[in-house]
């Protein structure tokens, strides 16, 4: 059995941590909050952008997914690129929100965060508003 801290030195990653990256640009993260809600270096970030190899450990692939899945949600949910790019950056009064931004949350880098605002922002495809 192999051992669940094993990285993932593929292609697949790579490209995903590289769209990932592209998604969290679009919304205006810096290298260094970047780095913190993917749970990787910003060496790592850095050779993203370049399109250069990277490997991901389990815990990150979950955080680039959750990245792409919420960008997903977005563009079923919202037609212009205004409210695809700039909706993690309202702030957002709802439970949970209490008045911070999605962004805010996420980029304290905790996978809990990055879960929950995961899971309300794909809640949104479902008309749950």
């Amino acid at each position: 059995m192999q051992a669940v801290t094993e990285l993932a030195s593929s292609n697949a990653a790579s490209k995903s941590l590289h769209v990932a990256v592209n998604i969290l640009s679009k919304w205006k993260a810096t290298t260094e909050q970047m780095a913190t809600i993917l749970g990787v270096s910003t060496a790592s970030i850095n050779r993203a952008k370049r399109k250069g190899n990277v490997n991901l450990s389990r815990d990150q692939l979950d955080r680039v997914s959750y990245i792409l899945n919420m960008h997903a949600a977005l563009r079923t949910v919202f037609d212009n690129p205004e409210n695809v790019y700039g909706f993690v950056k309202k702030r957002n009064y709802n439970p949970f929100f209490n008045g911070a931004t999605p962004f805010d949350l996420m980029a304290q880098g905790s996978m809990a965060n990055l879960y929950e605002v995961f899971k309300r922002v794909d809640g949104l495809r479902g008309a749950q508003w």
